[in-house]
């Protein structure tokens, strides 16, 4: 049974940084494409960032472009997200995701591309 939870949330204010990280189990996890998904209550979940299996290659959505970096420590069996230059706009839960990797470079740009995910947690940032 796969899986994932994620750490590190919290409350930081504006210009802050935060770092996250997930580790899943039950599953061999540098057979898995990740990413990081994020949601406000009463908005549709937004894509944040994605990782192929093997690390090398990244995807950052629009929003976090040039703030956030995801990477991730396939012998931890963790994925990480670093998060500088916060904005209050960045407030929401954040969940990592999983999905089999067709390749080692294959990264996955849709939240339908990923059957496993975590519980979430929690960022919010301060004005």
């Amino acid at each position: 049974q796969v899986q994932m939870a994620e750490s590190g949330g919290g409350s930081v204010q504006a210009g802050g940084s935060l770092r996250l990280s997930c580790t899943a189990s039950g599953l061999t996890f540098d057979d898995y494409a990740m990413g990081w998904f994020r949601q406000v209550p009463g908005k549709e979940r937004e894509g944040v960032s994605c990782i192929s299996r093997d690390g090398n290659r990244t995807f950052y959505f629009d929003s976090v472009k040039g703030r956030f970096t995801i990477s991730r420590d396939n012998a931890k069996n963790t994925l990480y997200l670093q998060m500088n230059s916060l904005k209050p706009e960045d407030t929401a839960m954040y969940y990592c995701v999983a999905t089999r990797g067709a390749a080692n470079d294959s990264i996955y740009l849709a939240l339908a591309s990923y059957p496993y995910r975590g519980q979430g947690t929690q960022v919010t940032v301060s004005s």
